[in-house]
């Protein structure tokens, strides 16, 4: 298998075009065309993670933090770690793409699996995101529908929720009349045709607009396609921020924190003042989400874990919702056990004897005394 089968694979589950527009997601260092031996996946990449990796006869690695995040002013191979992590990579011929931004923002990425690992139920998105959906309505011979639909539905057009090859159809007809330089598919040069034709209305990921509309026009039956393109203001009901649930039996707060704290293995939870009876809607955000909290309060949260929480937040928190600090690392490394699961699914069905390797040790740069 090549890395560039298991790029598409990531790509599909969690796209770049979903990620923050500053983020820096994607392949980090190496080639697509490399044939893979076995994987390694660690939330960064370390000297001591490479080390591993290369034990392991592992020449892909996944990472949730990009490795290279600011451009690069200068590659030192001796004294920098980055250079010499640059250097050992390319020398053993490994390559690295990291999924961020894109994998915290989309179903079974980051959120969702820290809201599993504390046990919600009937789990969502606490803010979808908006206004990155099109829909595109293109015009076609009746004939020809079921091919044009067919096209746009496999490159990733008509997608809702759980739902796929969504689209919506009006008859009508259409007119035209070619120039003498045209090549009409139907009918004749410089005469007036009337065909019976179709009107398919499908929505589309931005990211995803480029390719639909290219293989759309490959199968369309005329020369010069019509079709509109709409930018939306929906929010999409498949890519978010945060995550919100139910806890299946509501927990005194005391309970609550304790259970935090085993299914994290957190070692020091920071948490707000709040007066509260019983805890059962919770709402969390895997490493920085302290700008989801009056969202969460707004959804009627009755906690909110996340990390990287400033003091100013805490004190805007103060009996409003019982707002957790668990730890940036500790919210997100539990993600990677389920990208070794999606690997693996991935892997077995493509019919690979390909390894995936969780790294063993912490990448974790924050210390507890």
């Amino acid at each position: 298998m090549q890395v560039e089968s298991i790029i598409n694979f990531i790509e599909n589950w969690a796209p770049p075009g979903a990620a923050w527009d500053k983020d820096n997601v994607g392949l980090q260092v190496g080639s697509k065309k490399s044939e893979i031996n076995n994987i390694l996946i660690s939330l960064e990449l370390t000297e001591a993670v490479l080390k591993q990796a290369i034990k392991k006869s592992c020449n892909f690695i996944f990472t949730h933090h990009p490795f290279l995040f600011k451009p690069l002013s200068r590659i030192d191979t001796q004294s920098d770690p980055k250079g010499r992590i640059i250097k050992i990579l390319l020398q053993n011929d490994v390559t690295v793409y990291s999924a961020h931004t894109n994998l915290d923002f989309t179903k079974n990425g980051v959120s969702f699996t820290l809201a599993k690992q504390l046990g919600l139920m009937n789990i969502r998105f606490l803010v979808n995101q908006e206004s990155n959906q099109y829909k595109l309505v293109v015009f076609v011979p009746e004939a020809a529908a079921e091919k044009v639909s067919d096209a746009i539905f496999s490159s990733g057009g008509g997608i809702i929720g759980e739902y796929s090859n969504c689209g919506y159809r009006t008859n009508g007809k259409g007119s035209f009349k070619g120039s003498a330089e045209s090549n009409p598919k139907i009918g004749e040069k410089e005469k007036l045709e009337y065909v019976d034709e179709v009107r398919l209305e499908v929505l589309v990921d931005c990211w995803k607009l480029s390719s639909v509309i290219k293989n759309m026009i490959v199968v369309h039956p005329y020369e010069e396609p019509a079709f509109d393109i709409y930018p939306l203001k929906n929010k999409n009901v498949n890519y978010g921020f945060g995550a919100i649930g139910e806890l299946e039996q509501a927990l005194n707060q005391k309970s609550f924190m304790q259970s935090v704290d085993k299914a994290l293995k957190a070692k020091n939870l920071r948490y707000s003042k709040w007066k509260v009876s019983s805890i059962k809607r919770v709402a969390v955000c895997g490493g920085s989400g302290m700008e989801l909290l009056n969202a969460a309060i707004n959804a009627g949260a009755d906690a909110f874990v996340t990390a990287d929480i400033k003091y100013h937040t805490f004190e805007e928190a103060e009996d409003k919702i019982l707002l957790i600090d668990a730890g940036h690392y500790e919210t997100e490394v539990i993600v990677l056990n389920q990208v070794k699961k999606e690997f693996e699914k991935f892997i077995r069905s493509k019919g690979e004897n390909i390894k995936v390797y969780k790294y063993s040790g912490s990448t974790n740069p924050v210390k507890y005394f």
